[in-house]
């Protein structure tokens, strides 16, 4: 593991306690960074900050409540003094469910966390970093973004506005010493995969030239890099980690 250089600075992971989100965690604690991980799950949080060790801390939050998120941010700048990294990682799966049979309130479920919830929580932290002159944001969208995945529309739309968010604010914080970027993975070997049918699965595996899904690790080593000094000409951007399947 090539080690990028994150010493002294202070990391925010969304929905970190499992999955991509811890792996994530991990690899930025690694490369040096102080992390404060924010979940709404106390279980997962109790257990990611005893796995993670010194250098780890968690607060409960749900990114879906502006206030919530403010109270993480409040928090977090009490422990840290301040804030020079933010992943929004959070997110959940949904229903496999075509438009049309898609309940009102299922849709709102979605988009309260994988769309709203990367909106408060930029919302609530931008404004330090540019106080500050200096922050990456690194937003988790997803290849649904960009083609749209059937039987899957809110999680598609969810992350398709995750994408157009991020270009607009790194758009808007273009000469402020604030970076924005996202990543669009393909599938990736986590519980929130198992959410979805076998079919559906099996669909998103098809997709894929490199015949497999993607490991958490390799998406956080991607994130390290993006959340890091050396991203320093590069903002409003989409990364694919996608194994093949991103065409544009």
């Amino acid at each position: 593991m090539n080690r990028i250089d994150l010493d002294g600075r202070a990391a925010v992971v969304t929905g970190g306690a499992a999955g991509i989100g811890y792996a994530i965690a991990d690899r930025l604690k690694a490369s040096g960074a102080r992390i404060m991980i924010w979940d709404r799950d106390a279980d997962r949080l109790h257990a990611a900050r005893e796995k993670l060790g010194d250098g780890a801390e968690t607060l409960a939050a749900d990114v879906a409540d502006p206030e919530s998120v403010a109270r993480a941010r409040d928090g977090t700048l009490e422990a840290f003094g301040k804030i020079d990294i933010l992943v929004n990682n959070a997110g959940i799966n949904g229903n496999n469910q075509k438009i049309w049979e898609t309940s009102v309130e299922e849709w709102r479920r979605v988009m309260a966390v994988d769309l709203d919830g990367v909106f408060f929580c930029c919302r609530a932290v931008t404004p330090h970093m540019i106080e500050k002159g200096y922050g990456r944001i690194v937003n988790i969208a997803s290849i649904a973004g960009k083609e749209g995945n059937p039987n899957h529309g809110h999680y598609s739309t969810a992350k398709a506005g995750v994408i157009g968010l991020t270009k607009s604010l790194g758009k808007e914080t273009v000469n402020t010493g604030v970076i924005v970027n996202c990543i669009a993975p393909a599938a990736v070997e986590t519980a929130i995969l198992h959410d979805n049918t076998p079919e559906q699965r099996a669909y998103l595996l098809s997709k894929i030239p490199m015949g497999r899904v993607g490991q958490p690790e390799e998406i956080a080593a991607l994130v390290a890099w993006l959340a890091s000094e050396d991203v320093s000409f590069s903002t409003g951007a989409v990364y694919d980690v996608s194994g093949g399947r991103a065409t544009y």
